[in-house]
């Protein structure tokens, strides 16, 4: 019966990802079977996390958090937990050799949301790692199925890929990380004196994140080749409203591409990838 407790964790996690993201569904559906319930594991387990810091407001959230990170690693050590969502995970870490190398960032990152409202220079580049590069790595030691070198290889792109699409959320979600939490994740931007010069700039530095990511997911095992291309096009395509955006937009509406244009996406993604037009 044991296969049935893990298969049941497993849907918890496909649950909380079809709940909490339609793009990341969308792009999960289309990876061939054997990837779907392991990137759903990862991220189910990253969606709780991130939940405690932006969510749970009336709760101690160093306390939570703090009481995630022991269980996560009990559940790694103990191969097994009561918590569906670290059940799932655990699983993963250690079918796939996911280590505290890439967890631990992960975790650290969220713990910088209770205690910073600004981040510079390095405190942004180690924000962004730990809270997006990290899960693409994870994504792709899934990908890799234990082939180290491809994994080195590919490492890179999916950093750059995960730091694009962070970025991106920044700008999408710069009201509500400002009213809510007073956060303003981008360094030496003051939100009441945001400009369309420091927007370009942020944008330019998206653009060579995307363009990097791209050599990667060209080079992506076929059957995840697809789903990570279609993640990246809606982003690209959330990139390209927010551009044309002026910046009093950005400041008070969060910018998404309808569910009409999402599905138009997929299909066209579809039709690229089928005739090897990436």
């Amino acid at each position: 019966m044991m296969k049935l407790y893990d298969r049941t964790c497993m849907e918890c996690s496909k649950l909380i990802t079809q709940n909490y993201s339609t793009s990341f569904s969308l792009g999960i559906k289309v990876f061939d079977k054997k990837f779907r319930a392991p990137i759903y594991a990862i991220y189910g387990f990253v969606r709780f996390a991130d939940e405690i810091v932006d969510t749970f407001h009336d709760k101690n959230k160093a306390e939570l958090l703090q009481r995630f990170r022991k269980d996560t690693y009990e559940a790694i050590s103990e191969r097994i937990s009561l918590n569906p969502v670290l059940h799932a995970f655990q699983e993963v870490v250690h079918q796939y050799g996911i280590g505290r190398d890439l967890i631990d960032p992960f975790l650290d990152s969220m713990e910088m949301d209770l205690h910073f409202n600004k981040y510079e220079d390095s405190l942004y580049k180690e924000y962004i790692y730990g809270s997006a590069e990290v899960i693409g790595l994870m994504c792709l030691k899934v990908f890799c199925k234990g082939d180290d070198k491809e994994y080195e290889r590919l490492k890179e792109p999916a950093c750059k890929l995960g730091s694009a699409f962070q970025k991106i959320n920044f700008l999408r979600d710069m009201k509500s990380d400002y009213d809510e939490r007073g956060r303003v994740y981008f360094p030496g931007i003051d939100y009441s004196k945001f400009t369309q010069s420091e927007k370009e700039m942020i944008e330019s530095d998206i653009k060579a994140d995307f363009d990097d990511a791209y050599k990667g997911i060209i080079q992506l095992p076929s059957g995840a080749r697809f789903g990570v291309y279609l993640a990246y096009i809606y982003y690209i395509q959330l990139f390209e409203k927010i551009k044309k955006c002026p910046v009093a937009t950005v400041k008070e509406e969060r910018i998404r591409v309808n569910d009409g244009h999402k599905m138009y996406l997929l299909f066209s993604s579809a039709i690229r990838t089928r005739l090897n037009l990436l």
